[in-house]
């Protein structure tokens, strides 16, 4: 399903962020790493009307009915106290924190998105998605997803008691690449990178100013056309990567505590 909605404000910042996975490698460094994300998030509150989040905040996320994965609770206060302030917190599904089921809009007040957002601000058009599933090949992924999306295969996982299902996620979790250092750091080009390569096809049917993913684990700046630009988010296992959009610009940057 297609989001899209306006908002006329032109003095304040939008950020975006992306691929927190909270949760590995391990408990200690996850913790260490939330913590630098809410010194972000913090530093960011006096400028900030809109914050969207892409994608895999955690590693792993599956909204039981009365239960939700223990942890995190430093990064939903303090997205929970910004949107109490009145600043749009936007979360999206990404392909490990897929099962979202109401709890963080609830009790934070976020807008919850499954797959692409469109926006405009400020004149500018912006193209959002978490970046999985997009583009050309990868059908194995793609038929994965489609069945991890199913309601039939979400209720089955959930008949299953949280010590079993939250700790079998878990264990998947850990022999993720990321949890284990290695982050598709290598670009494979303009004529190879499946996100690039959907951005470009929806060029050629719809103009958007700014594209904007995270998923492939690096950050990149692509000027797609003179007026069209994609931006990957990176991640924070190792990058501190985000994008701020001034009201006319949109930049890539790195978060220095």
């Amino acid at each position: 399903m297609k989001h899209s909605y306006h908002l006329t404000t032109t003095n304040q910042h939008i950020y975006f962020a992306s691929d927190f996975h909270l949760g590995v490698p391990n408990h200690q460094s996850s913790v260490e790493r939330e913590k630098l994300i809410c010194q972000w998030l913090e530093s960011i509150r006096t400028k900030a009307s809109e914050i969207y989040l892409v994608g895999d905040v955690f590693d792993f996320w599956f909204e039981y009915k009365y239960v939700v994965p223990k942890g995190h609770i430093r990064l939903l206060g303090k997205l929970a106290e910004l949107a109490d302030e009145g600043i749009k917190i936007t979360l999206f599904k990404g392909n490990h924190d897929m099962w979202s089921f109401g709890y963080l809009e609830e009790e934070i007040g976020a807008k919850v998105i499954s797959n692409e957002l469109l926006i405009e601000r400020n004149g500018k058009s912006f193209y959002i998605h978490h970046g999985d599933g997009l583009g050309p090949g990868d059908h194995g992924y793609k038929l994965i997803k489609k069945i991890f999306r199913n309601p039939l295969s979400i209720k089955l996982f959930g008949f299953l008691h949280p010590y079993l299902g939250v700790g079998l996620a878990r264990f998947l979790s850990r022999k993720s690449r990321i949890s284990k250092g290695n982050n598709d750091k290598i670009y494979l080009g303009d004529d190879n990178e499946f996100i690039p390569l959907f951005c470009k096809d929806m060029l050629s049917k719809k103009h958007f100013d700014f594209f904007i993913c995270g998923h492939r684990h690096f950050p990149i700046e692509l000027q797609l056309s003179e007026t069209s630009k994609y931006i990957n988010l990176g991640e924070w296992v190792n990058d501190f990567t985000y994008a701020e959009f001034d009201g006319t610009n949109l930049e890539l940057k790195t978060f220095k505590p």
